[in-house]
C-alpha cells in the first residue's frame, strides 16, 4: 500500500436501491422505535419507570438527532398508563389570611368546587338578605329591641317615682339627666331655690346627692345593657344566618363527603360567613335589608377557590415541557394589583408554575435555558430535594424586600424532572454540582451514527416513510431512499455508518419534496434529492468559491504541477458552522545550521493552537530518533503555513510538515501535484484525521479550476479509506484515471510518492539505501555536524 491508487468503489460506498422490496415509501410499515438508540432508549425506559427518589433523569448528546420528540413520546405513552394526579387549589385560611391553604382534589373536582363556590356566594348574596329581611326576623328583632327599651325605660321609671317620693324630679335633657328640687309639684328654677330657706336648701342638697349617686350608678348599666342588646342581637342574627345558609353548605358537603379537607372548608366557610353576616346586608335609606352585588363584593373574593391546577382535562399523568424554565415559570408566583395607589394582594392571585402542572407527571427541561436562568436552577433542586412546593417571590426568599406577602401552604411534589442537554454540560453538572449526582442519577445518552446495515437501511427507509407521512410530503422512491442513506453516511463522515441527525434529514426530506413540485412530479427521485443536496450546498459556499478563485487567479499561491524543495501542499478546514470545505495551503520548511530546534512560526506569533504545535514537536521527536541517536541534530529549521492570517488547530498537517522539512534537509524536490493530510506519530505512523471528504474534494477542485493534468492527486491515511464518501466528480475523475487518491501507512510511504524515490532502510551499521530520500538527509545532517564542529574550533575524532 502506499503507490496504489484507491478504486472508486472505494472512494464511494453506494447503497443499492435493489435491496428494497418497495417501490415507494408509502408501502413500508411507519417507524415507531428510533434508529440506534437502544442504550439511550433502554436508560430512559429505566428513569421513567423507577419510582425512587433522586433518579430524575438527564438526556444528553447531539442536538439534531431527535432527543426532544423521542423523550416526549417514551414519556407520554408511559404517562397515557398513568393515573391522573388530583387538582390542588388555595383557599383562603379565615385566621390567618396570609398563609392561604392548599386543598387537594380529585381530578377534575377542583373546577366544580370552584363553579360550587362561585354559586354558593350568589346564594348568599340572595338568602341572607331575605332572612334579614322576613317578617319573622323583623318581628323577633323588634320584640329584643322593645326588650331592651322596656328595660332601660322601667329603671329610669323606678328610678324618676323614687326621686319624686323625695321631692325630687328627673329631667332628660340633650346633655344628660338632670336632678330639680320640686314645691308644690313644680320644679323649681335656680333662682327659686336660691330663695328658699338655708335649713330646706341643705335638706335638698342631701337629697339630691344621694339620688345623684344612684342616677350615675343607673347610667353606668346602660352601656351593659347595650351590650347584652348588642350580644342578643347577634345570636339572632347568627341564629337566622346559620338558618339560612346550614342547608346550602350542608348540600355541598354531602357533595363532597369523599373529601374530607373540603368537609373542613366548609365549615370554616359557614363559620366565618355567620360570624361575617353583616358583608352579604346593605339597608337603603329606610333600612330595609338590599341584597349586594356578588361580583362587587369582597366576599366574591373571599370564599372563590383559585384553582391552580386543573386536570379535569388531562388523560393519565400529565408530561409538560417548559420552554422559559425562569424562577417563577417553575414554581409559581403571587401577582399583585394595584387598589387605591398601593400594591394589594391575596390568595387569588397565586399563580402556579411548571412544577405545578407537571406534579403527578413529567416535566421536561432545556438544561442549558434552565442554567441561563438566575436562581432558577438553585429553585428545582429545592424543590426536588424537600419533595414540596413552596411559593416564595424571590424578594423575600433573599430578604430583597420588607413589605409582607402571601406564605401559601407547600404543596407535595411528586414528579419526574427529565433535562435534555449536551454532554459537556452533563459532564460540568457532574464535576462542579454536588448535589446534581444525587438528583440526576439516570444519563441517557444519543448516538451520533448507527452501523450501516440492511437491516438498518431499511429502518431508515421506514423513518424516511413516517416523516414524509407525518409532514405531508410527497412519496419517495427507492432510489431516493437510497441517495438519502448515501447523504446520512457522507454526513457522518464514515462509509460504515449512517447519520441519527434528524434535523437535517428532515430538511434534506422537505426540499427534496419542494424540488419535486416544482418540476410537477408526484414522487419524489433520486434527481429531487440530488438537487435539494446541490441547492444547500450553493446556498453557503459563497466563501469556498471566492477562496478557489483567488488561487485560480493566483493571489493564494498554489502549485500543483512541477517540483520543488521544502514546499508541499497542505489540506487544511475552514468551519463556517453549517459548512466546512478544505483549503489548500502552502506548507514551507527552510533548514540551517543550528542547535536542534524546529521553529513553528505559527506558535511564535500564537496562531498556531497547542494540538499543532504538539504535532511540530513530534516531528523533532521523529528526527532525533531516526537521525540523531549517535550525534546531535546541527540544524534550525522552520515551518510555516504560507499565506495564512488567522488561527491554526490541529495536527492533521504534521505528515505533511514532516515530508516538507525532510524535502528541505534533503534537497529533494517534492510534487507539487499531489497534496498530502495526515497525523503523524514519533514513529513515522499515518494517523486518521477528520473532514478527509472535504480535503480531497478541495484540492480536486482547485486542480479542476487550474487544469486536470492525470498526475494529480491527494495522499491519505490508509485508516480513513473506510470514511470516504466523495461526491461524483471525484469519482469519476479518479475513474477516468485524471485524479488520484493514495492511501498511506507511514511516512515512508508519503515521502516516497511525493518524491519519486525509496524513502531507504538502514543496513546493520545504520547506513541509509544509496539515492534513497533518507541517505540523502542523513548526509545533510553530517555535513551540517561537520560545520558545526568546525565553527567551535574543535577537530574531527574519527
Amino acid at each position: 500500500m502506499g503507490r496504489e491508487t484507491l478504486t472508486p468503489e472505494q472512494l464511494y460506498t453506494r447503497c443499492d436501491a435493489a435491496q428494497f422490496s418497495f417501490s415507494v415509501s408509502t408501502e413500508l410499515e411507519p417507524l415507531t422505535e428510533i434508529i440506534g438508540q437502544t442504550r439511550a432508549s433502554e436508560a430512559l425506559q429505566f428513569g421513567i419507570k423507577i419510582k425512587h427518589k433522586g433518579y430524575h433523569i438527564f438526556v444528553h448528546g447531539p442536538a439534531g438527532v431527535g432527543k426532544h420528540t423521542f423523550v416526549r413520546q417514551s414519556l407520554e405513552l408511559e404517562a397515557s398508563h398513568q393515573p391522573t394526579p388530583p387538582d390542588w387549589c388555595y383557599v383562603i385560611h379565615f385566621e390567618q389570611p396570609h398563609k392561604p391553604n392548599a386543598l387537594k382534589l380529585p381530578s377534575g373536582r377542583g373546577h366544580e368546587l370552584q363553579q360550587d363556590m362561585q354559586h354558593l356566594v350568589e346564594e348568599l348574596h340572595n338568602v341572607i338578605p331575605a332572612a334579614f329581611d322576613s317578617e319573622q326576623y323583623n318581628a323577633r328583632s323588634k320584640e329584643k329591641e322593645d326588650q331592651y327599651e322596656e328595660r332601660r325605660d322601667k329603671a329610669y321609671s323606678d328610678f324618676s317615682d323614687e326621686a319624686k317620693a323625695h321631692d325630687v324630679k328627673l329631667i332628660r335633657t340633650p346633655a344628660g339627666y338632670v336632678l330639680t328640687p320640686l314645691r308644690d309639684g313644680k320644679a323649681l328654677s335656680p333662682e327659686m331655690y336660691r330663695q328658699l330657706p338655708e335649713k330646706e336648701r341643705e335638706h335638698f342638697d342631701e337629697v339630691i346627692a344621694a339620688l345623684q349617686e344612684q342616677l350615675s350608678n343607673l347610667v353606668r348599666q346602660e352601656p351593659k345593657w347595650q351590650r347584652e342588646f348588642r350580644d342578643d342581637m347577634r345570636h339572632l342574627n347568627q341564629d337566622v344566618a346559620t338558618l339560612a345558609v346550614a342547608h346550602l353548605i350542608e348540600d355541598l358537603k354531602n357533595k363532597y363527603q369523599d373529601v374530607d379537607e373540603v368537609g373542613d372548608y366548609l365549615d370554616q366557610v359557614q363559620q366565618d360567613v355567620v360570624q361575617n353576616v353583616d358583608m352579604f346586608l346593605a339597608r337603603d335609606d329606610n333600612t330595609s335589608v338590599v341584597p349586594q352585588d356578588p361580583t362587587d363584593s369582597p366576599t366574591n373574593r373571599r370564599y372563590q377557590v383559585n384553582l391552580i391546577v386543573d386536570n379535569r382535562e388531562t388523560v393519565g399523568a400529565p408530561v409538560v415541557y417548559e420552554d422559559t424554565p425562569t424562577y417563577e415559570n417553575l414554581v409559581g408566583r403571587v401577582e399583585h394589583m394595584t387598589h387605591m395607589g398601593t400594591l394589594v394582594t391575596d390568595f387569588m392571585l397565586i399563580k402556579p408554575g411548571a412544577l405545578h402542572c407537571a406534579n403527578g407527571g413529567y416535566l421536561m427541561l432545556d438544561a442549558n435555558k434552565l442554567l441561563m436562568q438566575p436562581f432558577a436552577w438553585e429553585a428545582l433542586k429545592r424543590a426536588l430535594n424537600s419533595r414540596e412546593l413552596k411559593i416564595q417571590s424571590l424578594g423575600q426568599l433573599y430578604s430583597l424586600i420588607s413589605t409582607s406577602s402571601l406564605e401559601p401552604e407547600p404543596i407535595p411534589l411528586n414528579i419526574k424532572v427529565v433535562l435534555i442537554g449536551d454532554r459537556l454540560l452533563f459532564y460540568l453538572l457532574n464535576a462542579y454540582d454536588s448535589e446534581f449526582a444525587e438528583l440526576f442519577k439516570v444519563a441517557a445518552d444519543f448516538e451520533e451514527q448507527v452501523d450501516r446495515t440492511p437491516e438498518n437501511n431499511l429502518l431508515y427507509a421506514r423513518l424516511i416513510a413516517t416523516i414524509a407521512s407525518k409532514e405531508g410530503l410527497f412519496p419517495f422512491t427507492a432510489e431516493a431512499v437510497a441517495r438519502i442513506i448515501e447523504f446520512a453516511s457522507r454526513n457522518t463522515e464514515d462509509s460504515q455508518k449512517l447519520s441519527t441527525h434528524m434535523r437535517s434529514l428532515s430538511d434534506l426530506l422537505t426540499e427534496s419534496d419542494y424540488w419535486c413540485k416544482q418540476q410537477g412530479a408526484e414522487t419524489v427521485s433520486h434527481e429531487h434529492v440530488q438537487r435539494a443536496i446541490d441547492q444547500q450546498n450553493r446556498r453557503v459556499d459563497r466563501m469556498r468559491e471566492n477562496v478557489y478563485e483567488e488561487i485560480e487567479r493566483g493571489t493564494i499561491l498554489i502549485d500543483v504541477k512541477g517540483s520543488t524543495i521544502g514546499q508541499v501542499n497542505g489540506l487544511s478546514i475552514i468551519d463556517l458552522g453549517n459548512f466546512s470545505f478544505a483549503q489548500p495551503a502552502r506548507i514551507t520548511a527552510t533548514v540551517s545550521l543550528g542547535e536542534g530546534e524546529i521553529i513553528d512560526i505559527e506558535r511564535e506569533v500564537e496562531l498556531g493552537g497547542p494540538i499543532h504545535s504538539k504535532g511540530v514537536f513530534i516531528l523533532s521527536a521523529f528526527l532525533s530518533s531516526r537521525f540523531a541517536i549517535h550525534r546531535p541534530l546541527s540544524i534550525n529549521a522552520s515551518l510555516v503555513f504560507e499565506q495564512s492570517y488567522g488561527g491554526i488547530e490541529g495536527d492533521s498537517a504534521s505528515v505533511a510538515e514532516l515530508c516538507a522539512l525532510l524535502s528541505a534537509l534533503g534537497k529533494i524536490p517534492l510534487k507539487q501535484s499531489l497534496a498530502i493530510t495526515g497525523s503523524v506519530n514519533q514513529h513515522g505512523q499515518v494517523q486518521v484525521i477528520g473532514g478527509v471528504n472535504e480535503k480531497i474534494e478541495g484540492f480536486f477542485d482547485v486542480c479542476a479550476r487550474l487544469g486536470l493534468t492525470g498526475e494529480q492527486g491527494v495522499l491519505i491515511p490508509a485508516g480513513n479509506v473506510k470514511h470516504l464518501m466523495l461526491k461524483p466528480q471525484v469519482v469519476t475523475a479518479v475513474k477516468e484515471k485524471r485524479f488520484h487518491v493514495y492511501p498511506i501507512e507511514t511516512i515512508d510511504q508519503a515521502i516516497a510518492l511525493l518524491t519519486g524515490l525509496t524513502a531507504g532502510e538502514p543496513d546493520r551499521k545504520g547506513k541509509y539505501t544509496k539515492g534513497s530520500v533518507y541517505q540523502q538527509v542523513n548526509a545533510s545532517l553530517e555535513q551540517f555536524a561537520q560545520r558545526k564542529l568546525e565553527f567551535s574550533g574543535s577537530k574531527t575524532n574519527e
